[in-house]
């Protein structure tokens, strides 16, 4: 049998370490993505309490990925994607409104606060909300 090498040894103890726990999720890595942030913004504001924040962040990261309660540290993760899915949704959303903004109007329905839209230019309409079927005039 061939004697291990230096590197395989730590890697074998590393694996063993980490046997039964959590590891790197989404969660973890976007709390150490907002540490670099908080830690970059520090550097040019000296405002020592982003500094003390970004640390608090790096040692829950860190917590997260060691700790052995994987079904806690799933149902967090899960709530963090569900969480930042809307998010990015709503600002894909608004990316799309921002471009159309020449073209279309947005707007509200005033009964069921769906947004709608209309093209620019024909005048005053009267439209129906997809929604609720709602009728009312609008100007585009």
């Amino acid at each position: 049998m061939k004697p291990m090498s230096f590197w395989q040894k730590i890697k074998d103890g590393f694996r063993r370490f980490m046997n039964g726990r959590h590891g790197a999720d989404q969660l973890s890595l976007a709390l150490l993505y907002a540490a670099i942030a908080l830690d970059l913004i520090y550097a040019f504001t000296h405002v020592y309490l982003l500094s003390l924040f970004a640390t608090a962040l790096v040692v829950w990261s860190v917590f997260r990925m060691l700790s052995r309660n994987g079904g806690k540290r799933y149902a967090e993760n899960q709530r963090f994607l569900a969480f930042s899915g809307r998010m990015g949704t709503a600002f894909r959303q608004w990316r799309t409104r921002m471009g159309n903004r020449k073209e279309y109007k947005y707007f509200r329905c005033p009964q069921c606060h769906s947004l709608l839209r209309m093209k620019r230019g024909i005048g005053e309409k009267t439209v129906t909300c997809g929604n609720c079927k709602h009728q009312f005039r609008k100007k585009a």
